[in-house]
């Protein structure tokens, strides 16, 4: 199985007074391609500042992070943001779906604004939102939606331009578990079908036996299960 990102000794500290609190504290991680893999421990415990260098939306202060066999770190901010447009999806703990757009359109918006054409972004938004379980919510708002339909809409939205990696920050937080279980079968079909890599975060111990490879974090030190 190939490895598709490393990071080694990553470091990130913040300086409060005269003290240095160590959000990762050497921190080793390595995610293969092809299958879920989820970091899981208590809010406070590093995981979304993980998740946050592995999509490279921050960088550490020290250590070595590996993409696809690059060196991110000594690549560049350019290399990095375009990386990140091309291979990265990213879901947020705050859904953060447009309110006055329907599912197509909030899917349709992000490859707008990487310049695919009409027809292909209306085409993929639609298999996007089928492979997602929604063909027949399309046309709804996401106030018209329930909390585990907007999240298959994020879903959706982040898969749209065929990132190789899926990032996922708390997707089950504000889902009751039978929804959230629901969400997970999207992810595993997403692995399968699209043969997307998946990395999720959750403190929620009831789909922790759904990853491939789990890695527990307490204060920003990750051991592995």
């Amino acid at each position: 199985m190939e490895t598709l990102i490393k990071c080694t000794n990553l470091v990130k500290k913040y300086h409060i007074g005269n003290e240095d609190i160590f959000a990762l504290n050497n921190a080793t991680a390595e995610i293969n391609t092809g299958v879920l893999t989820i970091l899981r421990g208590r809010s406070g415990s590093g995981k979304t500042t993980l998740i946050n260098q592995l999509c490279m939306l921050d960088i550490p202060d020290s250590g070595e992070l590996e993409f696809d066999g690059t060196d991110a770190i000594r690549a560049g901010n350019r290399w990095r943001d375009v990386c990140r447009r091309k291979h990265c999806g990213i879901i947020f703990q705050s859904i953060a779906l447009m309110p006055h757009m329907t599912a197509l359109e909030n899917v349709d918006f992000n490859m707008r604004i990487a310049g695919m054409s009409y027809k292909e972004r209306r085409t993929r938004a639609q298999e996007c939102l089928s492979m997602v379980g929604l063909s027949k919510r399309m046309a709804h708002m996401p106030a018209e939606l329930s909390g585990g339909e907007q999240q298959r809409v994020a879903i959706a939205r982040a898969i749209a331009h065929r990132p190789k990696v899926l990032f996922a920050d708390e997707p089950t937080a504000e889902l009751d578990t039978q929804t959230g279980l629901q969400v997970l079968k999207v992810f595993l079909d997403l692995i399968e079908k699209e043969n997307i890599t998946v990395v999720m975060t959750t403190h929620d111990p009831a789909f922790i036996e759904l990853g491939f490879k789990v890695y527990t974090m307490k204060d920003g030190v990750i051991t592995d299960d």
